[in-house]
């Protein structure tokens, strides 16, 4: 029995060995095929026809490429042919074979030629090995690969993201980099960044500001601010989002659709731009039909590609980069900015300080701002019959004509909603904060002026008004165009305190000009009318107003005719320089006229002064220098109450008389009479009476200034009295006069 059992399995071994050769091709787990140099298939095996679906006779006379799918019979001809016929092998080859039902096959071909004695090809012999796992393998391989090349190539864009940004320091800097960089990993047409502009507390709703944009128009930008609208809170508050044009939107949205549809887009994918929880704007990446470097598009028409998670989590991570960029350089330009607000605002009260007058102070103003706060400066002041221009000006000397025009528009003639006339009729701030074509419209009237206002290109407009007191003086006015970063609430501020400056300084010189006015008009008052025309004397006098305090003062001169054909002749100086010593003056010079009237002599007339002097009820003492002289004889007698003496000039020298000075009027009467000086004045000589402001200065004693007088006198004497009062004028006074001057020159001739 065993060895009938054991003969038994032997024997089925040997036949199965005997029948391997023919079975093991047949039922192989692999395909076998031959086919002619041309393809025609001549010999296929079982496991191939099962693979396939086919009957071994439906196979056989057909060519092997005629199995394949359309890019596998594209692939037989350029390469696998070519190969084979090179190398007489190929190994391992790719290629998809189809099935009865349509379907495809993933295998792996190797293949051998076999060649005749002439070396011509006879027959080709193929294996397949069924490669639908292998290829699902790979897929999967190729896939995970994939993702790591893509998360690679994201880690790689926000490091440079992260890079570049340290770099920046500025705005314009963090919008090129983020705009760039996420433009190109999108691959997208193009991207914008759009910035809120308006602060937390801000009396104006926030608006959209691009900052960069690449690839995108400008109306189709304007038309995204307008879609946002009132809606711009909610708008950022919802997280990267896409805009899709679709019908949806072309019913919702008309402006914004056809902007996208002209430029060929099909998505405009919207990512919030935060910093600690702050929104400030939004990343716009535009799609289109086809990315920027691809010649057609990838994606069929009408169909939308899906954003993948991973790229939302890096506009996510780039919009938050951004914020904080922009953070960061949004609080070192607010730093540099608040510096140089500050030192602006000191330069403009230095300049203020120092100017001339308020013309010239509001135009060199003007200039101040216009170079280091806004690029336009308009100041209107409120004058006797309404409001004037003082002064208007354009940082670019460019673009200075096109204020030119508007300059002679004054601010009552403007629309009612311009905002330096809200400002100046409502008395507080007006901020037009994103200048639009409607804002352009309400604060212009005609075409002209229309047209004007947007050749400047104006982004924003501040018009803060100049008052004091509930008084309004008028109505500062900057702006800023599209060259220069957008005006905030820190600049408005700086607006206003400069106003505020500008206001204290515009009361203090209108009252000062009214006080001056007040004053000229009280000294022309006060003064005696020109000298009488005397046969033989020829006669000038001089009235200069110091340049400290009011134009008025206490000197005054006089000349009178006396009966019997003298002159009486006065000059002095009420102590003080005001209102008050002006007045005193005026009341000294009627009561040294109404005594004249019965002709006292100089010393006489000295001692009813100071004997009535208390019924005058004057509170101020004076110095005063009276005289008579006779025109004809030249006969001259001259008193002195405290004034210095006469000037003589006469044949090219120049002495003073010796005149021998009592008291001054109002002080305490001297015991004897005042001595009074007689002689003859010659012909050709000149007298010159004047008060101590031609000779006194801070800087040197009254001496020092007598000497000088006469050193000048002596060279300046002529027959001309009014060319010896200039000379000496010229000579003896400075720019800064602490006091006022009267000169009466008197020459014989």
């Amino acid at each position: 029995m065993g060895g009938t059992g054991a003969a038994e399995p032997s024997g089925q071994l040997d036949r199965l060995l005997e029948e391997d050769p023919a079975d093991l091709y047949e039922n192989a787990p692999m395909g076998y095929l031959s086919t002619l140099p041309d393809g025609r298939i001549v010999k296929v095996n079982r496991t191939f026809c099962a693979w396939t679906g086919r009957l071994p006779e439906d196979l056989l006379g057909t060519r092997f490429q005629e199995l394949l799918s359309v890019g596998g019979r594209v692939f037989h001809e350029t390469h696998l042919v070519p190969l084979l016929r090179m190398q007489g092998a190929v190994r391992e080859i790719a290629i998809d074979v189809q099935r009865l039902d349509g379907s495809l096959l993933p295998c792996l071909l190797n293949a051998v030629e076999l060649r005749g004695p002439d070396g011509e090809p006879q027959l080709v012999r193929a294996t397949l090995f069924e490669a639908t796992g292998r290829r699902r393998y790979e897929r999967e391989l190729l896939a995970a690969q994939r993702l790591a090349e893509e998360s690679e190539a994201r880690s790689r864009t926000v490091q440079k993201v992260v890079f570049d940004l340290a770099a920046a320091t500025s705005e314009g800097d963090v919008a090129s980099v983020i705009v760039q960089r996420s433009r190109a990993a999108m691959r997208a047409r193009g991207a914008a960044l759009v910035l809120v502009q308006g602060e937390a507390g801000d009396p104006q709703p926030p608006a959209l500001r691009p900052a960069h944009s690449e690839g995108l128009s400008r109306e189709l930008l304007r038309r995204l601010r307008e879609a946002a609208g009132s809606r711009l809170a909610l708008e950022l508050a919802q997280g990267v989002r896409s805009i899709v044009l679709d019908e949806r939107l072309r019913g919702d949205q008309p402006e914004l659709a056809t902007a996208m549809a002209e430029t060929g887009l099909t998505e405009l994918v919207i990512v919030p731009v935060s910093a600690d929880s702050k929104r400030l704007g939004v990343l716009v990446i535009a799609l289109g039909d086809a990315a920027p470097g691809q010649l057609i598009s990838l994606v069929e028409p009408g169909e939308r590609r899906e954003i993948p998670a991973s790229e939302i989590d890096l506009l996510y991570t780039l919009g938050r980069q951004a914020g904080q960029a922009l953070e960061r350089v949004r609080l070192h330009d607010e730093t540099v900015r608040q510096a140089e607000r500050a030192a602006f605002l000191l330069d403009a009260a230095r300049l203020m300080a120092d100017a001339a007058d308020v013309e010239d102070m509001v135009a060199r103003l003007a200039e101040l701002t216009v170079a280091r706060l806004a690029d336009v400066c308009v100041i209107d002041l409120v004058a006797e019959h309404g409001t004037a221009r003082a002064a208007v000006r354009h940082r670019d000397p460019a673009r200075q004509a096109l204020l030119d025009r508007l300059r002679e528009q004054h601010l009552p003639a403007q629309a009612a909603r311009h905002p330096g006339l809200r400002a100046l009729r409502e008395g507080r701030t007006q901020w037009v904060r994103d200048v639009a074509e409607a804002d352009v419209r309400t604060m212009t009237l005609d075409g002209a002026q229309r047209e004007t206002v947007r050749e400047l290109e104006l982004v924003g407009v501040i018009s803060v008004p100049i008052g004091i007191d509930g008084r309004r003086l008028g109505v500062l006015t900057v702006a800023a165009d599209r060259h220069r970063p957008p005006f905030t609430a820190a600049d408005v501020e700086v607006a206003e305190q400069l106003a505020l400056q500008l206001s204290q300084v515009v009361d203090k010189a209108q009252r000062y000009e009214l006080e001056s006015q007040t004053s000229h008009t009280l000294q022309e008052s006060l003064l005696p009318p020109a000298p009488p025309a005397v046969p033989g004397l020829r006669t000038a006098v001089r009235y200069v107003a110091a340049t400290q305090g009011v134009s008025v003062g206490g000197d005054f001169y006089d000349v009178v005719e006396l009966p019997g054909g003298l002159l009486g002749l006065a000059v002095g100086d009420v102590v003080g320089h005001d209102i008050t010593a002006a007045a005193t003056m005026g009341q000294l010079r009627a009561v040294c006229r109404t005594h004249l009237a019965d002709r006292p002599s100089p010393s006489a007339l000295i001692e009813r002064l100071q004997a009535s002097w208390s019924l005058l009820g004057v509170q101020r003492m004076a110095t005063a220098l009276f005289g008579t002289l006779d025109p004809v004889s030249g006969e001259l007698r001259v008193a002195s109450a405290g004034h210095l003496p006469p000037l003589l000039c006469t044949a090219g020298t120049a002495s003073f008389l010796p005149v021998r000075p009592t008291r001054m009027l109002g002080a305490p009467r001297a015991a004897t009479p005042a001595l009074e000086w007689a002689g003859v004045l010659p012909a050709g000589s000149t007298l010159v009476l004047y008060t101590d402001g031609l000779v006194e200065s801070r800087d040197a004693d009254v001496d020092v200034g007598m000497d000088r007088l006469l050193d000048v006198a002596g060279r300046a004497c002529s027959a001309d009295p009014d060319a010896l009062c200039d000379r000496l004028l010229e000579e003896m006074v400075g720019e800064h006069r602490p006091d006022d001057i009267a000169l009466l020159a008197l020459t014989r001739v």
